[in-house]
């Protein structure tokens, strides 16, 4: 399954008469000879015992030149490498929009800037819309298309890595406009209790529940927004409610969170009932079947309930002209559990038309680079295959134990057909006696196959390590995101030790 040549493992074992070690001593009869010999005869003197002896001796064996080396020492990172990667696009994106809000915030509370005091709720709701429109998955597939429409191939690569980084980054936005939001909030909630006695019990106590409420939520990181401002509806001065659709629509809190309702509902808008084909080819794996193909670098959410624990797996498919799609799901909990000792007929989706129900990734950026490598560990060749059967100039490495057993026909079917020997390099730690080095694997085909990027699929640790090594390397990158990792931890990694495949 691999472009490199079988691995040779340790010489066979011998027995103790190969081994010379046998306790039967057998003597055989001599015929005696003169003790002077001709001095030509002497140079040949135990010549056939001595080609007797050479040919019990086992061959050379040779080891293989990734298998990664026990006990060899482990290798520090920088503590310069280890910031770079924990201040990522993600934190950078960050710090950039929680800095424009608190300047802002800086100039209302100064008394600089009395409009912002005045419509403190608008500038709260609004960061809330944003904060809630870079997560929504349309959105996120528009952006991705109009890059790769775009920017394929032609500009210079740091413009293209950027855009890879902003597009996979999103979340920055997303945090720092939503944490932002919250303060804002805030000053409207202190600025109403100000004028307590001009307002409403009801708006007070709406306000201070619903700030109360965003703060728990975002510490938890649970995706809800607050309600409108109440205030937009109560006439401060003849203390009355105001039910005129008009005046309501003319603020611009409302358009704001009339936003927010529809970035939130519109996924959902896109949920059906598919029907699946299940293949089981191992206790650790399920492989579902969708009707339909699909492009490169998409993923999916599946649940067996219309509104409730949606699940994500990577896509993989031979194009859009293909009948079916399918994702690979691994036994690590409750849902993909259930996959395996109950398969299901029909799963719930989102897929009210062919583009809106998938989400793109990181691979997704791939058409924007010349040759890649696509490096990936366990399930996680669901999110990397389509890349590499779609592309001719991306080059797979894929690590696992005993992969066809564990992924079955299917998978290792798509690969045979659609990806050639020479971009292909399959390590299997069962047949290979032990995990690889990573590193020096992705060093190798980095510089054989010309690549102009890396993108990695793997668990913490073994992302961590790749993408430590690499940046190291200088070899551009693009790893899973693990956020609220402390830098402590990140240091606390080993370097150069591949994770055990799952």
């Amino acid at each position: 399954m691999s472009s490199d040549p079988s691995p040779r493992g340790a010489a066979p074992a011998y027995d103790d008469a190969e081994k010379g070690v046998s306790e039967q001593v057998v003597v055989y009869p001599v015929e005696k000879k003169p003790l002077s010999f001709p001095s030509d005869e002497k140079q040949d003197l135990y010549l056939s015992e001595k080609k007797d002896a050479a040919a019990l001796q086992p061959p050379p064996v040779k080891r293989d030149p990734y298998a990664l080396q026990k006990g060899a020492p482990k290798k520090k990172v920088s503590k310069w490498i280890i910031i770079t990667l924990w201040y990522n696009t993600y934190r950078k994106l960050f710090t950039l929009a929680f800095s424009i809000n608190m300047i802002m915030f800086g100039f209302a509370v100064s008394g600089h800037w009395p409009y912002a005091v005045k419509f403190a709720g608008a500038f709260a709701v609004a960061n809330f819309n944003v904060s809630i429109l870079v997560r929504n998955e349309i959105f996120g597939r528009v952006l991705y298309f109009l890059v790769n429409t775009l920017f394929a191939k032609w500009p210079p690569l740091w413009f293209r890595l950027g855009c890879t980084s902003v597009l996979q980054h999103l979340g920055g936005i997303h945090s720092g406009c939503a944490v932002s939001g919250i303060i804002w909030l805030t000053l409207k909630v202190v600025n109403t209790y100000r004028n307590h006695i001009n307002e409403n019990n009801a708006i007070l106590i709406v306000g201070l529940l619903t700030n109360v409420a965003v703060i728990i939520t975002a510490v938890s990181a649970f995706p809800w927004g607050p309600s409108r401002s109440w205030e937009d509806i109560w006439d401060v001065n003849n203390k009355t409610w105001i039910p005129d659709g008009v005046h309501l629509v003319r603020q611009q809190d409302f358009w704001y969170v009339m936003g927010m309702t529809t970035w939130i509902a519109l996924p959902w808008i896109c949920t059906r009932e598919v029907p699946v084909d299940i293949e089981l080819p191992s206790p650790k794996v399920a492989v579902v079947r969708f009707r339909r193909g699909m492009q490169q670098g998409l993923l999916g959410r599946i649940s067996r309930s219309a509104v409730k624990e949606y699940h994500a797996f990577g896509i993989i498919s031979e194009g859009t002209h293909a009948k079916y799609h399918y994702m690979i799901c691994g036994v690590q909990g409750d849902f993909t559990r259930s996959l395996v000792n109950d398969p299901p007929r029909t799963l719930w989706t989102r897929s009210l038309t062919p583009w809106s129900h998938q989400f793109a990734g990181v691979s997704n950026t791939s058409t924007l680079y010349k040759r890649g490598i696509r490096i990936c560990t366990g399930t996680g060749i669901g999110a990397a295959l389509s890349t590499c059967i779609q592309s001719p100039y991306w080059f797979l490495i894929w690590i696992g134990s005993d992969q066809e057993k564990t992924f079955g026909p299917t998978i290792s079917g798509l690969i045979y057909r659609h990806i050639e020997p020479e971009r292909l390099l399959l390590w299997d730690s069962k047949a290979r006696g032990g995990r690889p080095d990573t590193m020096k694997i992705l060093k190798d085909v980095y510089k054989s196959w010309n690549a102009e990027v890396v993108f990695i699929t793997s668990n913490y640790v073994g992302n961590s390590e790749m993408m430590q090594g690499c940046k190291e390397a200088g070899i551009p990158c693009f790893g899973t995101l693990w956020d609220f990792v402390s830098i402590p931890a990140l240091s606390r990694l080993p370097y150069g030790i591949a994770h055990s495949p799952r």
